[in-house]
C-alpha cells in the first residue's frame, strides 16, 4: 500500500448516483464488488452513460467493527446526471456531501483495503475527530485496476466526520 496523499479534511459535494445495493458480509469479498459493479456497468453501458467524468464509488453505511457482518449495507455507485431514469435493481439517490477525511492510496490488491481504512481511522483518532455515522463513508475509484500495468487500485477513501 502506498499513501499518495496523507489524510486531510475536505468538503465533498453531494452527488447524484445510480446504485446497486448489497446487504451482507462484503469484507474481503471481491466477488460481491465484481458482481455489483458488473450489473451497474452493464446497465450504464447499454444507456451509454459512462463518460470521462463518471466516478465509480462504494458507499458504506455501517462500522464493520460494530455491525454484524450479515447486516452490513453497501451501495455500488456511479455518478449520473440528475435527469437519468433508472429501473429494476438499479436505483437512484443523492449521496450527501459535507466534511470528510480524505486519503488517496494506491493498493496492490483487494487485501489492502482493510489496512487502508485502518490508517484513516488511526489518523482520525490522532486528530481527535469523531466519525459521523449519519452519513455514508466512500471509496472513490480513480482507475480500473485491470488497466493498471501492475493491477493496482488507486482510490480516495472518504470518511464522514463531525
Amino acid at each position: 500500500m502506498e499513501i499518495i496523499n496523507e489524510p486531510g479534511i475536505a468538503e465533498i459535494e453531494g452527488r447524484t448516483v445510480a446504485y446497486v445495493s448489497f446487504v451482507g458480509n462484503y469484507v474481503g469479498n471481491v466477488e460481491v464488488f465484481a458482481e455489483l459493479f458488473g450489473k451497474l456497468g452493464n446497465w450504464a453501458g447499454q444507456k451509454q452513460l459512462m463518460g470521462q467524468d463518471t466516478l465509480f464509488m462504494s458507499a458504506y453505511y455501517d462500522d464493520p467493527g460494530v455491525t454484524p457482518p450479515e447486516e452490513l449495507k453497501l451501495d455500488a455507485c456511479m455518478t449520473i446526471d440528475d435527469d437519468v431514469e433508472v429501473e429494476g435493481e438499479v436505483k437512484k439517490q443523492k449521496l450527501p456531501g459535507g466534511k470528510y477525511v480524505v486519503m488517496r492510496a494506491e493498493l496492490t490488491g483487494a487485501e489492502e483495503y482493510g489496512p487502508a481504512w485502518e490508517k484513516i481511522v488511526e489518523w482520525l483518532m490522532q486528530n481527535n475527530l469523531e466519525i459521523d455515522m449519519s452519513r455514508p463513508s466512500y471509496e472513490i475509484y480513480l482507475n480500473n485496476p485491470e488497466d493498471h500495468p501492475e493491477k493496482h487500485h488507486i482510490l480516495d477513501i472518504c470518511m464522514a466526520v463531525e
